[in-house]
């Protein structure tokens, strides 16, 4: 089978597909045959390798992440309640980008035949994600939501979940023309530029007694800032840090009455098991049914991995970008 690795850190360039043998599933783990896999940005991240920072460090050769969505080949000792043939979804750690992936049984998700293969790939990660930082947030029916990168995979569904969660106002910030208008598209009655130095007056001008909940993958700057924008007793809720820099936030934050929180899905499945398994089938549910679909940007051939990680890297990207095997 082929499988895309790299052996040095820099640009796409360093991509390369390798061919290896067809893993065999271990105790808990399920084969799965490979028909889209979903791009992950973190990814562009790990592939620089020092350059991007600290927080982004992986060993050599490098790894990449991916939501697969396949038919179930094989099943290891242990695993009930999947059978070879069944359509699935999961989130894969290692040497995702690949004919046949390996993924732990316990978190795969059951994807009906009409689902397309962009909505899909956000059932094993992107979905969850996005209904639990609008959780964590506390957002009750009628607050008002800021969804920062609201035009990213996560960001556009998080956009759309924060409808179904019964919100008022829906602020979206993006860094383009094109991403507020797919952002607004998406379910975003706002969408303000932030790469704009006025962006917290765009948004206070828009809500102006402060944002309810706000979600952030950015952080830096961009985190520090969105604490002008939100209301008494608003509450932020951080996921990632896709600028690299976990720059501090003021104390002073926390006298005004506003919280911050962090959210990390691996975490919230170790603490919370159950309940993280029944979001997900919440999910799938809310996406057979098409009240939630993911935007393809783009899909590329597994062999021209580096051209899918282009388009990452140009920031340009509207929704997902799939590979196809």
């Amino acid at each position: 089978m082929r499988r895309v690795r790299y052996h040095e850190y820099g640009g796409p360039e360093v991509l390369r597909v390798e061919q290896a043998e067809v893993p065999v599933p271990g105790e808990g783990q399920v084969l799965v045959r490979a028909e889209a896999i979903g791009v992950n940005f973190v990814d562009t991240k790990y592939r620089q390798g020092p350059e991007a920072g600290a927080i982004f460090q992986r060993p050599l050769p490098g790894t990449l992440t991916g939501d697969v969505v396949g038919t179930v080949e094989a099943v290891g000792q242990g695993v009930e309640g999947l059978a070879v043939g069944e359509r699935v979804a999961a989130l894969v750690a290692e040497d995702a980008y690949a004919d046949y992936v390996l993924a732990a049984a316990q978190w795969i998700v059951k994807v009906d035949e009409g689902v397309d293969h962009g909505s899909a790939t956000m059932l094993p990660m992107g979905a969850p994600v996005a209904l639990r930082v609008l959780r964590t947030g506390g957002l009750t029916p009628g607050e008002s939501v800021l969804v920062h990168s609201a035009a990213g995979g996560i960001g556009h569904f998080a956009l759309q979940i924060a409808r179904l969660l019964g919100a008022g106002t829906v602020v979206a910030t993006a860094g383009s023309d094109a991403k507020l208008e797919f952002a607004r598209e998406h379910g975003a009655d706002i969408a303000v530029n932030y790469t704009e130095q006025n962006w917290t007056g765009a948004v206070r001008a828009a809500v102006p007694d402060g944002v309810d909940v706000l979600l952030d993958a950015v952080g830096g700057d961009v985190l520090r800032r969105s604490f002008e924008v939100l209301a008494p007793y608003g509450r932020a809720v951080t996921y990632g840090a896709a600028s690299g820099d976990l720059i501090s936030v003021p104390v002073t934050s926390v006298f005004a009455l506003k919280s911050l929180a962090g959210f990390n899905l691996t975490a919230w499945r170790t603490a919370r098991p159950e309940q993280a398994r029944a979001e997900m089938d919440e999910l799938a549910g809310y996406v057979a049914e098409g009240k939630l679909t993911a935007a393809v940007h783009a899909t590329v051939p597994l062999a021209e991995a580096a051209e899918a990680h282009r388009l990452l890297d140009d920031r340009a990207a509207l929704g997902r970008v799939l590979l196809v095997p």
